[in-house]
């Protein structure tokens, strides 16, 4: 009986152990490459024919390429907070942040990050942040510890660009401190305390000479850094400067050496945040001239080559087989942005980029609620796990917290991530079916997908998330015969309308967001 019992103890654990090696192998490090202002068609695998990209188009031949992803909205900001929160930006009147914005998420939000590190993850962002620092009750201090920040909502390492290319302060921030900042010339954002002496920047408006990268076309012409204007203002900080021409050569290497650090057998998160191909297009000179177009085109030849690094480095460490690789993008495509970098060229019908249309077949890009401000490259690569094909399923990055819960088996609670739903099998390549409706946002307009009908509410003045000042249109689509939205058909269609109109109220007024109504 004893060698029964003793037997049986030992079935038991081996078939314990073998449960949980199970369990680790399907827990996959997940790492998402997320590209700023990269359109549908900016990527070789989606259409483009000016801007090479063999590396982004290799994880496209293996992996799953999806013709329907999507970002949540048609601005950077509300879309990375939807992706990391789970929850559509308007609910919570996130926009397009000021240098000095408080974070958009709080500690007490429940984010990806956090979902990660439920499930035993170590957790790292690197690159673009744009969320928000600080808690908004005091001003930050860029001379101390910052924060609120990543840290504090789920990320056990950052190292960031705090705002945008584009606005101050134009220094890098590790964790909680700016790196390389002089005690002698502190920073500020905004405003400088009377009687403290730092370094004064050219202001464009009263100095636009000072611009020598290239000129301001609109608005960014406060501080001028690197001899690039900003917006905003930067006072003091001069021994942390960036060089806008290495970044992306800094955000690589500093991904690398997280890479490096890591175990086989200890699953981690990354988000690596590039910022190309946002304004200031400043590609390093090696990259110039690469593509067929301007800076613009060389910027996403560079961010072409920083996710082939980070792939080769998975490999190298020996991390790609048990890797799940994300790309996409932030929003669709823009061209003039606030400077003459020689990517726009206008005729008397259009605005271009020599020929280039980063939204391919798509009406619209950045900033607009039309297909091409949201729906952008999506490729997802888990060797193994995942057949390369190409998937038409609808599926939107806000949903990544519900589908990694579903993954890793983690029960999400009624409040947290309202409006991610699971849509793992989709992004697996197990099912074809992705969401039957889905809510698009850009500025004051919200848009309802459901199934090959596109409807479109426009506000008068504030969107929905912060009291609208009445209805400013309505526009219908049949995406199905007019994947372009060229042809408004509501006026034909005010059954549709109403009903799309309808079910749009709901989800937007109802507390339970999108995940508590059934697909």
């Amino acid at each position: 009986m004893h060698m029964i019992l003793k037997s049986f103890s030992w079935a038991l654990l081996t078939l314990i152990c073998a449960i949980a090696s199970l369990t680790a192998a399907e827990r996959p490090n997940v790492v998402i490459i997320y590209g700023d202002d990269v359109g549908y068609a900016d990527v070789g695998a989606y259409g483009s024919k000016l801007i090479p990209t063999p590396n982004i188009d290799k994880l496209a031949s293996e992996g799953l390429m999806f013709t329907d992803g999507h970002c949540s909205a048609a601005t950077c900001t509300p879309s990375r907070f939807s992706m990391l929160t789970g929850i559509h930006g308007f609910r919570h009147g996130v926009r397009v942040l000021a240098p000095n914005a408080p974070s958009k998420i709080t500690p007490e939000m429940f984010t990806l990050p956090q979902l990660f590190k439920k499930a035993g993850y170590d957790t790292a962002v690197v690159g673009k942040w744009h969320l928000g620092l600080g808690d908004g009750k005091t001003p930050v201090d860029w001379n101390g510890a910052v924060k609120p920040g990543p840290l504090e909502v789920g990320f056990d390492y950052c190292f960031l660009l705090p705002s945008t290319n584009d606005r101050v302060p134009c220094v890098y921030l590790e964790n909680h401190h700016v790196v390389g900042l002089d005690s002698k010339d502190p920073l500020f954002v905004g405003q400088k305390p009377e009687g403290v002496e730092c370094t004064i920047y050219p202001d464009g408006k009263m100095n636009p000479a000072a611009m020598t990268y290239y000129k301001s076309s609109h608005g960014h012409n406060n501080s001028v850094i690197n001899g690039i204007g900003r917006i905003g203002k930067q006072f003091g900080g001069k021994s942390a400067l960036w060089d806008d021409e290495t970044m992306a050569d800094v955000f690589v290497e500093k991904t690398k050496e997280y890479l490096r650090s890591r175990k086989a057998d200890s699953p981690f998160f990354l988000f690596f945040s590039s910022q190309d191909i946002h304004v200031p297009r400043t590609p390093h000179p090696r990259f110039q001239g690469k593509s067929k177009l301007s800076y613009r085109g060389d910027a996403m030849v560079q961010l072409d080559w920083a996710a082939g690094e980070i792939l080769q480095t998975l490999e190298k460490e020996g991390l790609a087989d048990n890797t799940l690789v994300i790309f996409s993008s932030d929003n669709g495509p823009v061209y003039d942005d606030g400077y003459e970098d020689g990517t726009t060229v206008r005729t008397s019908t259009q605005e271009t980029d020599r020929g280039h249309d980063g939204s391919g077949p798509f009406r619209g890009g950045k900033y607009q609620i039309y297909e091409g401000g949201t729906r952008v490259p999506f490729i997802v690569k888990w060797p193994g796990h995942i057949q390369p094909g190409k998937s038409a399923a609808m599926v939107s990055q806000i949903d990544f917290i519900a589908s990694f819960a579903s993954l890793l088996d983690i029960k999400l609670n009624a409040d947290q991530a309202i409006d991610s739903r699971n849509v793992m099998p989709a992004l697996l390549g197990k099912s074809d079916q992705g969401h039957t409706y889905m809510v698009e946002e850009a500025n004051r307009a919200l848009a309802l997908r459901h199934g090959p009908w596109k409807y479109v509410q426009r506000f008068a003045k504030r969107g929905p998330g912060g009291n609208a000042g009445g209805l400013g249109g309505r526009e219908l689509y049949h995406l199905g015969s007019d994947q372009g939205e060229q042809k408004n058909v509501a006026a034909a269609n005010e059954k549709q309308v109403g009903a799309m109109n309808a079910i749009l109220k709901q989800l937007v007024q109802g507390k339970r967001g999108l995940r508590g109504f059934a697909d």
